[in-house]
């Protein structure tokens, strides 16, 4: 599939966001991170910021995207829509959270409700996203059951190191918060390679023969392509990375993504408060680009079985 820059822009974004959200509306009720309305304006900003920064970019892929707003009449059976419908909710519980925390510096009772109800919505949202892709058994590299954990157990990881660096930033340091990242960082990398290895390994179950119906003859093969010049379907579905680079691009998303992460959350609970600070700002940074590279491939590397009829055998 072509890499569309505004979705995977979207992905990364929003996933982090509601990653940190995740995490806001669960320590916030706690009392693990700071009751001030500075850092609840700051946290839940940035979180709502990153959010609505990736959903508006995603309807740049739209044909109309004055006529996105149609898609939410749809969730009875797109996951599309739904995905719209669960975002759109998730602001009236982390607004109310938001107010409580930044204009009263309470994120107890009711406001507690309404953060963790914000991060189970959250948590929704990220689950009807990553079904978006899950559910379409014509890209076999998206059709497996690790595509809605990998895109969840991301954005918790993401949202986890911006949380970490958001309490070094106001001055607090703890040992959770890195540990936390640690963990989540984990998580993510044993998904992820697990995911690789089954879109590697899977059987490619579909195949021209079963395309054209003609597989009761024998053997199938194209004898002209069906087009002189590339077309729409060809460019957007046909894309191709060659396997040289895609393991290069795999490796800078595992060194990005996990390794440097992970390693610098680790030195965070030997280090103070200051270098502490700065190892998490590289960290936030290097997770970013890391999460580009990882979502760029997951769309490089899907190929949708309409490519049976420009010449593919297997799919």
């Amino acid at each position: 599939m072509h890499p569309a820059y505004s979705v995977i822009f979207f992905t990364t974004a929003s996933g982090a966001g509601y990653g940190l959200l995740i995490w806001l509306g669960v320590f916030g009720p706690l009392g693990w991170v700071p009751q001030t309305s500075a850092f609840g304006l700051v946290g839940l900003g940035l979180a709502l910021l990153l959010i609505t920064g990736g959903l508006l970019s995603s309807t740049a892929h739209l044909g109309r995207p004055e006529r996105a707003w149609r898609a939410l009449s749809q969730w009875r059976t797109s996951w599309l829509s739904r995905e719209g419908v669960a975002a759109i909710a998730t602001y009236v519980p982390a607004g109310l959270f938001g107010i409580g925390w930044v204009f009263l510096e309470r994120t107890d009772g009711f406001f507690a409700l309404m953060g963790v109800l914000a991060a189970a919505l959250a948590v929704a949202t990220l689950i009807c996203t990553g079904m978006i892709y899950a559910s379409l058994p014509t890209i076999r590299a998206w059709h497996q059951p690790f595509v809605v954990p990998v895109y969840i157990v991301l954005a918790l990881a993401t949202g986890a190191i911006l949380l970490n660096f958001l309490l070094l930033l106001f001055g607090v340091a703890t040992d959770w918060a890195p540990l936390l990242a640690i963990l989540a960082i984990a998580a993510a990398w044993i998904l992820k390679t697990a995911s690789w290895s089954r879109v590697d390994n899977a059987e490619r179950s579909y195949t021209i023969e079963q395309a054209t119906g003609l597989g009761r003859f024998g053997k199938v093969r194209v004898l002209e392509q069906p087009h002189t010049q590339p077309n729409y379907v060809m460019r957007e579905m046909g894309y191709q990375i060659g396997r040289k680079h895609a393991q290069k691009l795999r490796r800078i998303a595992v060194i990005l993504t996990f390794l440097v992460p992970g390693l610098l959350s680790l030195l965070m609970l030997m280090t103070g408060a200051q270098l502490g600070l700065l190892l998490a700002l590289v960290a936030v940074v290097s997770a970013g680009i890391g999460v580009l590279v990882e979502r760029w491939l997951f769309f490089a590397e899907a190929e949708h079985v309409v490519m049976l009829y420009y010449g593919k055998e297997t799919a």
